[in-house]
């Protein structure tokens, strides 16, 4: 069984007879693309996929960070006028 990360679904058959309206409904929140009653892909609006990458940005800075506080060197004190 697949899990579907989507609370709206469409046939591929109506995403081809309607992608317009398939994508303006797709600008808040993700679709799911159903072939045969099974998952085939997802369609996002311009915006939420604008988010969604800028989330996972964040979480990859948010990494880097914390590796580099954990790497046992020591910290260089810096003020904002020294920036």
């Amino acid at each position: 069984m697949n899990t579907i990360f989507a609370t709206r679904a469409v046939g591929l058959s109506e995403l081809k007879a309607n992608p317009a309206t398939v994508l303006q409904s797709a600008e808040t929140e993700p679709i799911v693309v159903l072939n045969r009653n099974k998952p085939t892909g997802y369609v996002v609006g311009a915006q939420l996929w604008e988010s969604i990458m800028e989330q996972l940005e964040n979480l990859e800075l948010a990494q880097i960070a914390a590796a580099r506080l954990n790497d046992g060197k020591a910290s260089v004190p810096v003020t904002l006028d020294d920036l």
